[in-house]
């Protein structure tokens, strides 16, 4: 995928997802020269399809990212392989460094590098990740409907995971993996959904014939699933963001960090924007390749705002206060808004008196 790149763009997108490829096809079609770099490096790669996406139910991962790309460059947007090391202001906005040595230029940089799932220290969890170990009940809940559903606390949101993966199973167990403690109020409420709960530590998953068959306690028992649920931490990639200064908060929910932007992807650096799951945690693809749109219209905003500015700048303001005053010189001669010298006296005669 690695194209031949110009020296310099108006926009830099970091990062090639959902968000990063819909910003840039925003932009290409408002005729910005347009750079997405992107490090292929998806999260949602070990997915099988991509689900809650209008008219694109079910598409892989991977073929949604080169229809992306298609219609990056349909409209004169470039696509690159390649890793960004670093970035720093510079005259011309910003200069963005690759690992690779290329340095380009960019007035204005989005950043939608998404995040990493940090996973429990469980034996067998990171390799069904994606498949048959699962956190979003949107995303691959009607997959897994109607089967044997373990839902492996992680931190505080586990009970909340049970509750909600109970929609699309009645044969639910929760696995408190020595990670949370319900409150009254919550073994109330797992009760009466008939919500199972196991006591212990979860030593490993249990895989037979490619599938995941059972949640290994450390005690040596082995309970029967079919697929099990687990909440990660979520870890904005913000490296490249906070290089520029911008900084990562904890998430309210206490499910990770992020980047705070406002509505419309702006951070708190000047000229620097981010989109996708780098500001939203929770994000499902579709969100994110609107969160993309809407960066990129903000973006091509801000540039018309400074080409404007600068186009004023060069052409000179046409009626500034000394202009304004031989133009009314010109066509009132002594007479000002309407008023003779004479009487303009008399006025202030009267006013003084």
């Amino acid at each position: 995928m690695t194209s031949e790149i110009s020296r310099k763009y108006e926009v830099v997108v970091v990062g090639g997802g959902a968000a990063g490829l819909s910003a840039a096809v925003t932009l290409s079609r408002a005729l910005r020269s347009t750079l997405v770099i992107d490090a292929g490096e998806p999260r949602n790669a070990p997915a099988a399809g991509v689900h809650g996406f209008l008219s694109r139910d079910g598409v892989s991962p991977g073929e949604l990212l080169v229809q992306g790309r298609k219609e990056v460059r349909r409209y004169g947007g470039t696509v690159t392989s390649g890793e960004v090391v670093g970035a720093r202001p510079s005259a011309y906005g910003f200069d963005v460094v690759l690992a690779d040595g290329r340095t380009v230029a960019a007035r204005r940089l989005l950043i939608a590098t998404g995040l990493t799932d940090e996973l429990p220290e469980v034996e067998g969890l990171r390799d069904r990740w994606g498949r048959d170990v699962l956190h979003c009940p949107y995303c691959h809940g009607w997959e897994v409907r109607h089967r044997a559903i373990g839902v492996l606390a992680s931190g505080p949101m586990a009970v909340h995971q049970a509750l909600l993966f109970r929609q699309w199973s009645a044969n639910i167990t929760l696995f408190l993996n020595d990670a949370v403690e319900p409150s009254d109020e919550e073994w109330e409420q797992l009760s009466a959904r008939s919500i199972s709960v196991v006591m212990g530590s979860v030593l490993s998953l249990e895989v037979t014939n490619d599938a995941v068959s059972g949640v290994a306690l450390s005690s040596g028992k082995v309970l029967p699933v079919e697929a099990v649920v687990v909440g990660p931490r979520f870890e904005a990639r913000s490296a490249l963001l906070e290089s520029l200064g911008v900084e990562t908060v904890e998430h309210p929910r206490g499910i990770g960090k992020h980047v705070e932007t406002s509505a419309q992807g702006a951070t708190s650096v000047a000229g620097v924007w981010a989109a996708g799951n780098v500001s939203d945690l929770t994000a499902q693809v579709m969100a994110s390749a609107a969160a993309g749109v809407a960066a990129g219209a903000a973006i091509n905003a801000d540039l018309i705002s400074e080409d404007t500015r600068r186009a004023v700048s060069a052409a000179g303001s046409p009626f500034t206060a000394e202009i304004e005053a031989r133009v009314s010189e010109k066509i009132l001669g002594s007479r000002r808004h309407g008023l003779d010298a004479a009487s303009m006296g008399r006025m202030e005669s009267r006013e003084a008196g």
